[in-house]
C-alpha cells in the first residue's frame, strides 16, 4: 500500500513532472480519498497514505502556480468497487448506504480536473465531512471512524 499511494504516485509524478512544466501545460490527478483527511483504525496505513497523497498533490498545485500544470486530488468517499471486500469492511456502516459507482467519480474526477480543482472531494456529505474535520477534535473524528467501520 505504501508503495502503490506513496512510492509510485511520487516517482511518476516527479518522473512526467518537468516535462510538463517544461511545456507550460498539463494536468496530473492522484487518487486520494475522504480518508486523506481522517485518522482510520482498524486500516489506518491506508488512511495516513491518502493523507499523503492529500498533502502532496495541495503542495505541489502550490509550487506549479503560474506554469501551467495543475494538481488535482481526488477525494471519493466510498465507491462501489473491490475495496469493502478487500479491506474486510463490506459488513461494516461505511458500505451500508447507497454509494456512486466507479464511473460517477471517475467522471467527476475528470470534469473537476479539468477545471482546475485542486480537491475534487465527490458528494455533498463527503465536502461535509472533510469541511467539519477543521473543528472537530482528531480523537472524536478517529472514535467516529472507528465505529463506522468496525464488523457488524
Amino acid at each position: 500500500m505504501i508503495d502503490l499511494n506513496v512510492q509510485a504516485l511520487t516517482y511518476l509524478t516527479h518522473l512526467f513532472l518537468p516535462d510538463m512544466v517544461a511545456q507550460g501545460s498539463g494536468r496530473i490527478m492522484n487518487v486520494a480519498s475522504t480518508a486523506g483527511f481522517l485518522q482510520g483504525p482498524f486500516i489506518a496505513t491506508y488512511y495516513a497514505t491518502k493523507n499523503y497523497v492529500v498533502s502532496l498533490s495541495l503542495a505541489l498545485s502550490n509550487e506549479l502556480k503560474g506554469t501551467g500544470v495543475k494538481v488535482t486530488a481526488l477525494c471519493p468517499g466510498p465507491t462501489t468497487t473491490n475495496f469493502a471486500k478487500a479491506a474486510n469492511l463490506a459488513s461494516s456502516d461505511l458500505f451500508n448506504a447507497k454509494i456512486p459507482t466507479a464511473y460517477e467519480v471517475a467522471q467527476y474526477g475528470f470534469s473537476s480536473m479539468m477545471k482546475g480543482k485542486q480537491l475534487a472531494i465527490h458528494g455533498f456529505k463527503n465536502r461535509f465531512l472533510v469541511w467539519l474535520t477543521r473543528f472537530v477534535p482528531r480523537s472524536f473524528i478517529a472514535n467516529m471512524v472507528r465505529k463506522v467501520q468496525e464488523i457488524k
